[in-house]
């Protein structure tokens, strides 16, 4: 059935204000934007925003759950054909890059998220983890890397990303984290892993 021009005028603002504050979530932090904020940089009224949006927390989870999708699924994407350990993180780090000031507000934030925006963040890292057992599990039935349990080298990855991110400023004022560190950090974390016989 065609969709009258009501209907599509309805979708193409509700894609509109999530597009908007995908942008202001990334400029500012999920915290400090408001839906007056969204509102005014969409053109609209403070209303029309709760015509799509029941409140701000249903836009941001909605944002969240579109946004960590693309990043998910250009993931997946990527670290799908990915054998070695090596590719699976350049696949995470490419995965994060085209949204890189979001994913940054998002594990500064996360834990203060409501819980639908929260459910989303946890399936991204998921995604990740699949792959990322996968490969440890390759490389170290091949002798590659050093036994330890792929949930402790999961967190470590992460918790190496996520602090450089959560840094921004003191890691790359004014720059991107990735793009600046995204070689460093895989390197240098492969090293720790790496079994003397690998070397």
């Amino acid at each position: 059935m065609k969709k009258t021009s009501r209907q599509l005028q309805k979708e193409q603002t509700k894609e509109l204000l999530i597009k908007t504050a995908f942008k202001l979530f990334s400029e500012r932090g999920f915290l400090s934007t408001r839906i007056s904020d969204i509102a005014g940089a969409a053109g609209v009224s403070h209303g029309t925003v709760f015509v799509h949006f029941p409140s701000l927390d249903a836009l941001m989870a909605e944002v969240i759950e579109v946004y960590v999708g693309k990043i998910a699924q250009r993931t997946h994407e990527l670290a799908d054909s990915g054998k070695t350990l090596r590719e699976v993180l350049c696949a995470h780090l490419n995965g994060i890059q085209e949204y890189e000031p979001f994913y940054t507000a998002l594990v500064t934030e996360n834990r203060q998220l409501p819980p639908p925006a929260r459910d989303a963040w946890v399936t991204l890292q998921s995604v990740i983890s699949l792959h990322f057992s996968r490969a440890v599990q390759r490389e170290t039935e091949a002798g590659k890397i050093i036994p330890i349990p792929t949930s402790l080298l999961f967190n470590m990855w992460l918790g190496l990303v996520h602090h450089y991110l959560a840094n921004t400023d003191l890691f790359a004022p004014g720059g991107k984290v990735i793009e600046r560190y995204g070689e460093t950090l895989i390197d240098n974390y492969l090293k720790l892993l790496a079994s003397k016989g690998a070397e």
